[in-house]
């Protein structure tokens, strides 16, 4: 057994089973057993179950939101909106059954049609940032598909996942369809990579634990679609909102305590209104309300573990160009104050790496050209925001920055309707929106003879 903590007050909350790689055989010999019968499920009646399952998850909302908060520090406020994500996650793809459209091709001396048949059992990973709503991202079109899934939660993080595939079957999912497996990454994890039972792996997490599981994969040809670190810019010129601007920057960024791939953690601000912004986000940055996760006034909770604050605390030494701070509680948990740095040079560690805690930079640039080198100065490419008056410009630059999602006059990154992922070492393939059932099926092509 693996003790969970709460990361707001280290206090133990539970006791998690670390599965061996036997037992993850076992639950992905299980999930093969039911593929047949759940890819053969009529679609309207496999849209109805998800849509069950979505009404059984809005009626856990609550409770599915405070182990969320427990579990993973996250503010209430933030944990209502997962569970709510999942439920329309759940929802959306509840028309994907009967919409899995093939095509018809013209041929000569007969008939070509297409087939999109489920790719089989899929095994996701999911990480500890946002481990809900990244979880239904994953299995909710898997299962719309018709693939099965065994899902393993980050260890730190595994209560709600364990909780979804208790109300998936209370909402009617037949056994081994949706199982969640618990433990490490090392063995349960692996299994998924190496498992040839296993057809696909869906991978949320760093780009270094990415690159080993997409080279494992690649020994048995096996699909992976892989959602990885960012380092986004958000791009503010002159002729913007700049009080609008200024006053959502700390959300793009300390959003989750900063533990967020999405995360805006380079601020562009162009040199005529570089002082004036930072007066103004000084401002924000004070009133971004940190503490108890459970309060509905609380805006940012604690970082998930020690050892994730010490990694953040290692982008801040002592002699950092530290330009303003917010404040946390002190005491037990793992609290870290919204942090500006400035000046920072392009080249510095903490304008270049993924920090994952609630610290920024904020850079000048000159003219729109500066803006997209800088932008692009980045082996990552998962999001960001272009903040100017000027359509013409704002689309011109969108289109020049190498990002997968990006927001102009805006700071939202996901919705579950439209599709989400990275250019560059952000990640491979796409979640979410109408294009995500083509990552959990394969397209077979049949041609009928009709010359005889």
């Amino acid at each position: 057994m693996a003790p969970v903590l709460n990361p707001a007050n280290e206090a133990v909350i539970a006791d998690v089973p670390s599965m061996s790689a036997e037992q993850a055989d076992a639950a992905i010999a299980a999930a093969e057993r039911a593929l047949p019968a759940w890819r053969a499920v009529a679609p309207g009646d496999r849209a109805r179950l998800l849509r069950q399952f979505a009404t059984v998850v809005r009626e856990h909302r609550e409770e599915l939101a405070q182990l969320e908060v427990a579990n993973a520090g996250h503010t209430i406020g933030n944990a209502r909106w997962e569970a709510d994500n999942v439920a329309n996650v759940l929802d959306y793809y509840s028309g994907a059954p009967e919409r899995l459209f093939g095509r018809q091709i013209p041929v000569p001396n007969g008939i070509d049609i297409t087939f999109k048949e489920a790719i089989g059992v899929v095994g996701i990973i999911v990480p500890w940032n946002f481990p809900m709503p990244i979880a239904g991202w994953g299995f909710v079109p898997a299962l719309a598909a018709g693939c099965t899934v065994v899902l393993k939660p980050a260890e730190l993080t595994p209560l709600t996942a364990i909780r979804l595939a208790e109300l998936g079957l209370e909402a009617g999912l037949p056994e081994g369809v949706f199982t969640v497996v618990t433990g490490k990454g090392s063995v349960v994890g692996q299994r998924f990579v190496d498992n040839p039972t296993v057809r696909k792996v869906v991978f949320t997490g760093s780009t270094s634990v990415g690159t080993q599981v997409m080279a494992g994969c690649a020994q048995q040809i096996k699909r992976v679609t892989l959602e990885l670190g960012g380092k986004s810019a958000n791009i503010i010129f002159a002729d913007s909102d700049l009080e609008k601007a200024a006053a959502t920057a700390p959300y793009g960024v300390f959003d989750n305590a900063g533990q967020d791939c999405c995360a805006r953690s380079r601020i562009l601000v162009q040199r005529s209104v570089f002082d004036k912004f930072m007066g103004l986000f000084e401002s924000a940055v004070s009133g971004v309300v940190v503490g108890d996760p459970t309060a509905d006034a609380t805006e940012m909770g604690p970082l998930i573990s020690q050892s994730q604050r010490d990694v953040v605390r290692s982008f801040v030494p002592a002699d950092a160009p530290i330009a303003f701070q917010g404040k946390c509680p002190d005491g037990a948990g793992f609290w870290f104050p919204p942090t500006v740095l400035a000046p920072v040079a392009a080249t510095d560690r903490a304008f270049q790496e993924e920090i994952f805690g609630p610290v920024v930079v904020v850079v000048p640039f000159e003219d729109e050209a500066e803006a997209i080198r800088l932008a692009n100065d980045s082996e990552y490419g998962l999001s960001g925001s272009i903040w100017s008056r000027d359509i013409g410009r704002a689309i011109r630059v969108a289109r020049a920055v190498e990002s997968g999602n990006l927001s102009v006059n805006s700071n939202s990154s996901v919705r579950y309707w439209t599709p989400f992922g990275g250019f560059k070492q952000s990640g491979l393939g796409r979640e979410l929106g109408p294009d995500a059932l083509d990552s959990f099926t394969e397209v077979k092509n049949v041609f009928i003879d009709t010359s005889q």
